[in-house]
């Protein structure tokens, strides 16, 4: 609990504000009145992301966050030119790699294990003069991406998770996310997923099944969770996000109800020419979240 009190802090101490940036879509409201869950995507639909989506700064911006993540924890940078932000990349792709080989068809990493990796190979290469300990890592990860991939609440968020939550639907979540992204909510609003109102039991997150958008096994797992728990069926069920291709064409296909979230333009995915999206239409587009208040 103390680490984890420790990395709410510092994700506090990175915070700044962020406005959305409109997209320039009409909305089409959805229709709740048979409505008994609502799940959400995280980065891009409930929280502002600076980069559109969970690590997707710019290769340049990465490695300066790198060095300056390095100074912050009194790391030595050796050899200043390495190719951090390069090899940590690469580390991505061959653990994504590893897990095709095992027919993932859209793989999901640990960051965890990206970092350790990279760590021990940048000591061995002599690019940093020291190998930080498990809880140095953690810390490391979480001040790297705070750096790399500022974010913060949606406008109307608080206000319209309770009035879903006091219409007695059970919310959900299903999202590409690492190990950080739950305690966001803790260090943005002061209240964790529990507190807001999302069902423990309802869900899904890509680094633990180690799998992620757009497979469509996330949202079965979802289906599964919310039969069990509540005896909710998909069609009762309203799912919202803000790409076409990872959030309302699995989520359609699955029978859920979609409504595409285009509240903040750097982030709308619309992917107009991607074959998984051919056909596939949401059933409600939001450019704000308050627009689920009746």
């Amino acid at each position: 609990m103390m680490d984890e009190q420790e990395l709410i802090e510092q994700i506090r101490k990175h915070s700044s504000p962020l406005e959305p940036k409109p997209c320039g879509l009409q909305p089409r409201l959805p229709d709740l009145s048979g409505i008994r869950s609502v799940v959400f995507d995280i980065y891009g639909t409930l929280l502002i992301s600076g980069t559109g989506d969970i690590s997707h700064a710019s290769s340049d911006d990465r490695n300066q966050a790198m060095l300056d993540v390095f100074r912050h924890f009194d790391i030595k940078v050796c050899v200043p030119h390495a190719p951090f932000a390069d090899h940590f990349t690469q580390l991505i792709l061959q653990a994504q790699e590893s897990r095709r080989a095992d027919h993932i068809e859209f793989p999901e990493i640990d960051i965890l294990q990206v970092w350790k990796y990279l760590l021990i190979e940048a000591v061995e290469a002599g690019w940093i003069d020291r190998y930080p300990e498990e809880a140095e890592r953690r810390r490391i990860a979480v001040d790297y991406e705070c750096r790399v991939n500022p974010v913060a609440p949606m406008p109307g968020l608080i206000e319209t998770l309770q009035f879903l939550k006091e219409g007695g639907r059970a919310l959900g979540i299903v999202s590409n996310a690492q190990f950080f992204t739950p305690l966001l909510f803790k260090a943005l609003l002061g209240k964790d997923l529990n507190a807001l109102g999302f069902d423990p039991d309802c869900r899904v997150w890509s680094w633990i099944l180690r799998e992620g958008k757009p497979s469509r096994r996330l949202y079965d797992v979802l289906a599964k969770q919310l039969e069990d728990k509540h005896g909710i069926q998909p069609g009762e069920t309203l799912y919202i996000g803000n790409d076409m291709r990872n959030d309302v064409a699995p989520a359609a296909a699955c029978g859920f109800q979609t409504a595409l979230f285009a509240g903040d333009q750097r982030s709308l995915r619309l992917r107009e020419n991607d074959p998984l999206v051919k056909n596939v239409k949401p059933d409600a587009i939001l450019t704000d979240l308050r627009q689920l208040i009746a």
